[in-house]
């Protein structure tokens, strides 16, 4: 962000609905402030009375000694001298006890807005996640999204507390301090008052390098965050490749790279505390100077007065000293601000729902000269990008197309654009002759399943899993998607049977164990139109006639369009298109590619090798 002071007026309007909250931590933080400085008004008639060196408690100088006297003259009449004393010690204990009251209510209500904000922004970040371009959050390292979800919006919470616990609660306490003490003596205020704007500039001076410092620090641990995720996800990787030495080196770089923007960002945070309390303690010693000359305080201080008035002063260094660590605080809460603002700033691929209701599929589904270009792409397509060009197929209700080619043809991205998950940057795909972008999308997505190459396991039971598309199903219904995915018999083995927590990315499971997971979600679904991206390459017979088993059964009565790894599987699809660098190429019946020499054929005799490709079946 160019501008430095709009991260600040974002983050007031995350804080309105906190308004009334903040505004009463003010209002108690502000009497708080003032009741400190009641305590000191306190100390001038009990000091006198203990000392008697004014004559006693209704008579005195002029100015705000003679207004306490005034003031405390009926509460104090007629007692005696130990009876003065129990009574100013009983007001000075009051007001003790209700500035601190005050101070911890102020603080409670700190915790609601700052983490109140925190939480605002974690989930903000969450949803806007959610909605953002693929291609987008593929090309940024998770580790960084996950430090701004959870560092970077913590950190955010510093420019509530700074502002609201620190600044306006010391600003108040040095005002009535102030105030006290102009009381006492004019001539020693300006001298305070015109000393102020000096530590101000100083202070200043260090903004700018402690932010930017603060910005790299919070960049680098998003760095270290981003590692230590894609490293342990790798870690069978690792260690069989021998790889754990140079991968602690480069973690060990890496967090010496952050070990070094701490120490600068700290560098400066910390010069602010020394700065101020060496320029205060200066200011305190040409204030006590000053005070102890009548002409050049303005008049003559009673002892005890002169006493109050250097306690006061004293009392001064400490929210001055905290006030000048505000500037710090707010830097490294903004630097964090900024990078939250980024990611929310990231325009969203899924905005408001706003097409119209869709229920049902009775037709088909048409792709019309379907063109995509991932960004970055120049018009040639010859970054590192890819691109589909010149799509067009019909896929009836109650059918199945298949999709084959090398890797990197196409294929995936041809089928994410049926759930909208991408959309094409070019032509048009149209259900029953509605184009997609007039639909709505959850509406789409309900008429959808998806089994997917990478099967997805969340760290929950089995149900949960299960049922993730339609978590209002009854256990026995996801049983029965389970009995029909060849699943149920593997589940009722494991400890708790349907109720078994799977672990992270379902590691307690095995590849065909997965993917069955997966079919019995998208048959609990039961959506008329299926998507399919085989994965029974990389299983053992055994599992792969127990998945192939499956998805007869899944694809069964619905409309589907597969992505075909094992060319046997699809043998009988209504229609096979082969892609090739982005285009369609051949197109047609598996006896009529077949008989036709080009990619297909080609395919076929590197995959069955010696074998007769029209009758050959899985292994």
């Amino acid at each position: 962000m160019s501008d430095p002071a709009a991260p600040a007026r974002r983050l007031l309007t995350w804080l309105h609905p906190y308004r009334l909250v903040l505004l009463g931590g003010v209002v108690c933080t502000m009497l708080a402030s003032v009741l400190d400085g009641v305590t000191l008004v306190l100390l001038v008639p009990l000091l006198r009375h203990l000392f008697g060196s004014s004559g006693g408690v209704g008579a005195g100088p002029t100015g705000l000694e003679a207004t306490v006297n005034r003031v405390l003259a009926p509460l104090l009449e007629g007692a005696s001298a130990t009876g003065v004393t129990v009574r100013l010690v009983g007001l000075l204990w009051a007001a003790l006890v209700a500035k601190n009251l005050l101070a911890y209510l102020a603080g409670q209500l700190s915790v609601r807005a700052q983490e109140g904000l925190a939480r605002d922004l974690r989930t903000a970040l969450y949803e806007h996640l959610l909605a953002l371009d693929l291609s987008w959050l593929e090309r940024t390292r998770g580790g960084q999204l996950i430090a701004r979800v959870l560092g970077d919006a913590d950190q955010t919470r510093l420019a509530v507390s700074a502002s609201l616990a620190s600044f306006f609660q010391n600003l108040v306490l040095i005002g009535t301090t102030l105030l006290v003490l102009a009381q006492l003596s004019w001539p020693l205020t300006l001298l305070t008052l015109g000393a102020a704007p000096v530590l101000l500039l100083g202070i200043r001076a260090l903004l700018a390098r402690l932010r930017r410092h603060a910005r790299a620090r919070a960049d680098e641990a998003g760095e270290m965050t981003a590692t230590v995720a894609e490293r342990l996800a790798a870690v069978k990787l690792i260690r069989t490749h021998q790889g754990a030495v140079r991968e602690v080196e480069r973690f060990r770089v890496q967090a010496d790279r952050y070990r070094r923007h701490v120490v600068r960002t700290q560098r400066f945070a910390a010069l602010t505390s020394p700065v101020s309390e060496l320029f205060g303690g200066l200011l305190l010693v040409l204030l006590i100077a000053v005070g102890a000359s009548p002409l050049a305080a303005g008049a003559a201080l009673t002892p005890e007065a002169l006493l109050v008035f250097i306690v006061a002063a004293l009392r001064m260094m400490a929210p001055l000293k905290a006030l000048s660590q505000f500037p710090g605080q707010m830097a490294q809460a903004l630097a964090s601000a900024e990078r939250v603002f980024e990611v929310l700033d990231v325009p969203v691929a899924e905005g408001p729902d706003g097409g119209r209701p869709v229920a049902r599929f009775s037709d088909a589904v048409v792709f019309e000269e379907v063109g995509f270009q991932y960004p970055g792409e120049d018009a040639a397509g010859d970054s590192a990008g890819f691109r589909l060009e010149g799509v067009s197929f019909r896929l009836p209700r109650g059918s199945t197309v298949a999709l084959v080619g090398p890797s990197g043809s196409g294929k995936t991205t041809l089928a994410e654009l049926l759930p909208r998950l991408r959309e094409p940057t070019s032509g048009r795909i149209l259900l029953d002759g509605v184009p997609l972008p007039e639909l709505s999308r959850d509406g789409l997505r309900t008429l959808l399943g998806f089994v997917g190459q990478d099967t997805v396991i969340f760290h929950d039971t089995v149900l949960a899993n299960i049922a993730y598309g339609r978590p209002e199903a009854t256990p026995a219904q996801v049983e029965a998607a389970a009995r029909a995915a060849n699943a149920h018999g593997f589940i009722t083995q494991l400890p708790a049977g349907y109720h078994t927590v799977l672990g992270e990315r379902g590691t307690r499971l095995s590849g065909g164990q997965r993917q069955r997971i997966a079919i019995a979600r998208a048959v609990l679904r039961d959506p008329p139109l299926l998507v399919l991206d085989e994965a029974t390459s990389a299983l053992d017979s055994e599992s792969e006639r127990l998945v192939q088993d499956a998805l007869v059964r899944l694809m069964r009565e619905r409309t589907v369009l597969v992505i075909a790894h094992r060319l046997a599987t699809i043998r009988h699809a209504d229609q096979i298109l082969v892609l090739d660098q982005g285009r369609v190429v051949q197109q047609g019946a598996h006896q009529q590619l077949l008989a036709m020499p080009g990619l297909y054929q080609r395919l076929c005799r590197t995959q069955f090798g010696s074998r007769d490709p029209a009758v050959a079946t899985p292994p």
